[in-house]
């Protein structure tokens, strides 16, 4: 897996690359994430795909410029970082605040992705929850206790979450305007209308992942998508919290690979 740089209207992106197939698929992250929230799949995805896995504009080691971090934002940034890197048609995957982003980008540009994987996306649910609340107090007040917490809640099945994410995520947020960009990212979403009357627009075959116990945005919002996309299958990963793919990464990349590989 190489770490690569490349620049987007004049601002750093990071981003991960593994594979070589002539095949592309793209990785999006949600909300104060990085690329390496992926790392449980990747390799599994670089068997048979070029995988992308970007750190999104102000987040990660990405450059955090001041800025409206809206959904529409996020939209056009994706456009731009799959141009710089001369990206055409890729299959995408996002996560969360990485969903709606890829769900955003693939209602705007209907013929420029070839499939779209939304895992848990925000953009239909309007109120909060006790667990995204957690999440970002840990993300202003970035400290073990705070962030053990918030993940813990996250992912909701009791198991002790592993170490690497909880101090690569208190890192991250202790990085030059991370803050200042996470919360402009949360309140632009407050703001935003909800994606529902968008989806119709999305042509590309998509599946739906949520994981049944998701207490961040809890999986009675998947029908938002899955009713609302005209291609959509909806697969309900069973004891699996909001990142189903960290949770269980065997079983997400067989039920990805499979919806990637079918007609």
């Amino acid at each position: 897996m190489q770490e690569n740089f490349i620049q987007v209207d004049g601002n750093k992106i990071r981003y991960l690359e593994s594979g070589n197939s002539k095949n592309i698929l793209v990785l999006v992250h949600g909300l104060g994430a990085s690329a390496e929230r992926w790392n449980g799949v990747i390799p599994n995805f670089a068997k048979y795909y070029h995988v992308i896995v970007p750190d999104l504009i102000g987040f990660g080691y990405s450059d955090k410029p001041i800025a409206d971090y809206t959904p529409d934002f996020f939209s056009i940034f994706l456009g731009k970082f799959f141009d710089a890197l001369e990206i055409k048609r890729p299959n995408v995957i996002g996560s969360s605040l990485g969903g709606q982003i890829a769900a955003e980008y693939a209602s705007a540009n209907p013929s420029n992705v070839e499939k779209l994987i939304l895992v848990s996306p925000s953009g239909a649910m309007k109120q909060s929850t006790p667990a995204l609340e957690a999440y970002i107090m840990a993300a202003l007040y970035p400290n073990e206790q705070s962030a053990k917490n918030a993940f813990e809640l996250m992912e909701s099945s009791g198991n002790e979450v592993d170490d690497g994410i909880i101090h690569g995520f208190i890192e991250r947020m202790q990085l030059p305007n991370a803050k200042l960009a996470f919360m402009s990212t949360v309140l632009g979403l407050k703001n935003s209308e909800i994606i529902t009357p968008k989806l119709h627009m999305i042509q590309s075959p998509t599946l739906v992942i949520w994981g049944s116990k998701d207490p961040v945005i809890p999986i009675q919002y998947a029908d938002n998508f899955a009713s609302y996309i005209v291609d959509c299958k909806f697969h309900q990963m069973d004891g699996c919290g909001h990142t189903p793919y960290v949770q269980d990464p065997g079983a997400f990349s067989s039920i990805v690979l499979e919806f990637l590989s079918s007609r």
